[in-house]
């Protein structure tokens, strides 16, 4: 999806610092675009799901996840999810 921005539209000046690895990315993607660096910056913004969107892809992951065991006992479940928690 490409968008064309017009200087009137910008209202906000945004500065990011990016190491080297990332700005190459991109910089390389922007010169293969034919495109600004700060374009593909604002197509990456304009890409991120929002609202139900958001929702909506949380839920199909919780939904596309492999099942997993659960302890017949409720609070086991709390003990484990609590001792996956302190090691991570």
């Amino acid at each position: 999806m490409h968008m064309c921005y017009c200087r009137c539209m910008l209202d906000h000046r945004l500065q990011i610092l990016l190491d080297e690895e990332r700005y190459k990315k991109v910089a390389d993607l922007a010169r293969a675009r034919s495109v600004s660096v700060a374009a593909v910056i604002r197509e990456a913004i304009d890409s991120l799901p929002v609202g139900a969107e958001r929702r909506e892809a949380a839920i199909a992951g919780i939904l596309a996840a492999d099942p997993i065991s659960v302890p017949d006992n409720p609070g086991q479940l709390r003990v484990e999810l609590d001792d996956a928690h302190l090691a991570s």
